[in-house]
């Protein structure tokens, strides 16, 4: 059967949607699809606000990144915890940054 959204998921990504095991994602195919693409989205938009934050507040790269990490977890929130960590990975990938290791502790938001 021939699949008409043939846009390619990353890895990374669809393993936010795979449970301990798996090798389906827990997401329909056009599910799994918009909420990928809605995650690119919003890290091709947070570039130029990271950068510019980096540069005018005079912050590390990862400040920079943490600190987009938090504005996506702000109410009302759009996307998963997962997602949010996904989104700012992307972004440091897209502004050729470290990628953070791990989220920051949720507690200091």
């Amino acid at each position: 059967m021939y699949e008409e959204n043939q846009s390619f998921i990353p890895d990374a990504f669809m393993a936010l949607y795979l449970d301990k095991g798996q090798y389906k994602p827990s997401l329909s195919r056009p599910d799994l699809t918009r909420r990928y693409e809605f995650c690119e989205d919003m890290a091709q938009i947070l570039t130029e606000t990271a950068s510019t934050q980096q540069f005018q507040l005079g912050i590390t790269e990862e400040d920079a990144l943490e600190r987009c990490w938090r504005g996506l977890l702000v109410e009302p929130v759009t996307m998963s915890s997962a997602e949010s960590f996904w989104v700012v990975c992307r972004l440091a990938e897209l502004l050729s940054w470290p990628i953070p290791p791990l989220p920051w502790p949720s507690e200091q938001a």
